[in-house]
């Protein structure tokens, strides 16, 4: 596994989920809610599909579990909260998140109470990925390219985010800001300037 650190490198990544977040019954759960925050719903990235394996052993929650934070749309000046404990069952990530009570936290607490805000996000970093070619299947078996499934990775935040860019029912996800842009792109515009610096 490799080193891990607060920086985000280029395997850290974001995937939003149009999920449900529940409260928590019962006294003294006022500000706690229980949500899923990944699946294994196929995500369209710029360089192709995305699959996050949730089998046995794929899913690294130590962080959550220990340290984990609630943010508001990955800002992470702006936690509103923290992660009380984060579980896989049936192929998705669950959390349990309870809310701050200082004024930044309680915007947004009674925004999610309202259901005014629903999008959730999760910012994760993969270790080991299995790339599956066009037409192939995975080593599992589960799993038909093209795709790449993350095979090893670990969640590092959980986010309440305001802009989903797929908000119907299941699994919605979040405009990457800044989009990448496919390497072809600046093979094509190398082309360009050889063809009009030798012309």
């Amino acid at each position: 596994m490799g080193t891990r650190t607060e920086k985000p490198g280029r395997n850290d990544r974001r995937t939003l989920m149009a999920a449900t977040l529940q409260r928590m019954e019962g006294e003294g759960n006022e500000r706690k809610f229980t949500l899923s925050f990944s699946s294994e719903e196929p995500y369209e990235r710029w360089f192709g599909v995305e699959i996050l394996d949730h089998g046995p052993g794929a899913v690294d929650l130590a962080r959550l579990n220990e340290i984990g934070c609630l943010l508001f749309n990955h800002n992470r000046d702006a936690v509103i909260g923290k992660v009380n404990r984060a579980w896989v069952d049936g192929n998705r990530g669950y959390a349990e998140v309870e809310f701050d009570t200082d004024e930044q936290s309680e915007i947004i607490y009674q925004k999610v109470r309202s259901g005014t805000l629903k999008g959730v996000s999760v910012g994760y970093r993969i270790d080991s990925l299995e790339e599956v070619m066009a037409g192939k299947t995975s080593a599992d078996g589960r799993f038909t390219g093209p795709c790449e499934i993350a095979r090893k990775w670990w969640p590092f935040e959980i986010s309440i985010v305001s802009v989903p860019a797929d908000a119907t029912v299941g699994v919605g996800r979040e405009a990457e800001q800044p989009r990448a842009t496919p390497l072809s792109v600046y093979e094509s515009q190398l082309q360009i300037n050889k063809n009009i610096i030798g012309g």
